[in-house]
């Protein structure tokens, strides 16, 4: 699951502009980071793109690996997806 949650952060540089570029790929990490929002109002906020038992699966596997996570944890990803916003490799385009 850790994997899952590396491969898909990873990814993100390739879809920034002054962030990610996609207010609603922004808000949905936002809302997976936020211990806040349970897994039920995540699967809310997403259940547009969610078509199938797999892609439900998929949401609530990524958001409940966030979940299981310690605050200081999450406070290291959003300073991670910031310091992607910022980076060169962002701002370039």
């Amino acid at each position: 699951m850790k994997l899952l949650a590396v491969l898909l952060l990873a990814a993100l540089p390739l879809y920034c502009s002054a962030g990610a570029g996609c207010q609603l790929l922004e808000d949905a990490i936002s809302k997976a980071i936020n211990p806040e929002v349970t897994l039920e109002e995540y699967k809310v906020a997403l259940q547009e793109f969610l078509h199938s038992d797999a892609d439900r699966n998929a949401a609530e596997q990524f958001k409940q690996c966030f979940l299981n996570q310690s605050n200081e944890t999450l406070d290291n990803v959003r300073l991670m997806m910031k310091s992607i916003y910022d980076s060169t490799y962002c701002r370039a385009f």
